[in-house]
């Protein structure tokens, strides 16, 4: 596995275009000035010591070394072994609730955003832990299988919403069961389901799963996202709201009711998800509660540096540069001269 040990240095990789341009940019100007005195042609024949590419192949030499001395600051490395090692910690699989209901605005910037920037913090946060994710509507499948790689996790989350799933409906019940299912068979560890829904529409069985979940040592918490006034549900590129077939506009509301039974008996929490960040934080702090043991993750060890090889790169282009002369060798030009006189008599 390839990473740099100190990856800020990299931003002075911004300097090289900047570089590049204002060395083109001169050139432009120094060959303008040139026409101004005549032809260029006539000129170079006055001037033949001077090289018409070597200032270019000097800088470019130069230029090159830049970017490598940045790389060389960044501390390249390759891990030359994967092994298991034991973290404290505990397994966490979050249920996002994907329907359309979830698409309302009565939270901002909605209901399915602000839950997803929820969960992001919520991840950020994590360090010894494993998270998966499930997504649900009429369904629930899969998302993430649970994982210590918080970068994947953040990157699948990215790319949830409503279209994953075209059956709609709010099937709880069976994310749930699909949850409880999705945890490492090791032993000790604590585990818990973060549900996160609105609760409307829900179909049967949730009661029962958040209890059989419960029966198995996994703690069922849940966040409900919305408020218990409601909120139409936005028709995704348009300013219309979806109706039902009477032609009225649909009002979704948060079934707080529901919500506390699946954590009452999940053995949970329940919080409402408003406009604040108290959620995230009283289910951090739930979480930070529950036992924790020795979870085995697979990382990269013993990082070898690589920056020997860089820096030899370095060397060999800068000397290169000094050796490199701007204006051609007069003994060369002579040597040139002299053969010619003599391939003519």
């Amino acid at each position: 596995m390839f990473r740099f040990e100190e990856p800020a240095y990299l931003y002075l990789l911004i300097l090289l275009p900047v570089l590049a341009a204002f060395y083109l940019y001169s050139n432009y100007r120094r060959r303008k000035a040139i026409r101004r005195f005549g032809d260029p042609e006539l000129m170079a024949q006055l001037m033949p010591d001077v090289s018409k590419y070597r200032p270019d192949v000097k800088f470019w030499f130069v230029w090159t070394a830049i970017g490598l001395f940045a790389v060389l600051l960044a501390r390249p490395q390759f891990g030359s072994k994967l092994e298991t090692v034991k973290r404290q910690g505990v397994e966490v699989i979050i249920a996002l609730d994907i329907s359309n209901s979830m698409l309302a605005e009565d939270v901002k910037p909605s209901r399915l955003e602000k839950a997803k920037r929820l969960v992001a913090r919520l991840v950020d946060r994590m360090e010894n832990d494993k998270v998966g994710m499930i997504v649900f509507a009429g369904d629930a499948f899969t998302q993430l299988p649970i994982t210590s790689d918080y970068i994947s996790a953040k990157m699948f989350l990215e790319t949830i919403d409503p279209s994953l799933i075209s059956k709609q409906g709010t099937a709880i019940g069976a994310a749930l069961n699909l949850g409880a299912r999705s945890f490492t068979p090791q032993e000790g560890v604590g585990r818990a389901i973060i549900l996160i829904t609105d609760g409307e529409n829900h179909e049967g069985g949730a009661i029962e799963a958040a209890k059989a979940a419960s029966e198995k040592g996994i703690q069922v918490n849940v966040l409900g996202v919305g408020l218990p006034d409601g909120a139409p549900i936005p028709v995704e590129g348009t300013n219309d709201y979806r109706k039902d077939r009477d032609g009225n506009v649909i009002v979704t509301r948060l079934n707080e009711q529901m919500c506390q039974e699946v954590a009452k008996n999940g053995n949970g929490i329940y919080v409402r998800v408003d406009n604040s960040n108290n959620a995230q934080r009283a289910i951090t702090k739930e979480i930070d509660k529950m036992a924790k043991a020795d979870v085995e993750t697979q990382v990269y060890t013993e990082f070898n540096e690589q920056f020997q090889a860089v820096a030899w790169i370095i060397l060999i282009l800068l000397l290169a540069e000094m050796l490199i002369l701007e204006r051609k060798n007069p003994l060369f030009r002579n040597f040139h001269l002299f053969s010619n006189k003599n391939a003519n008599k």
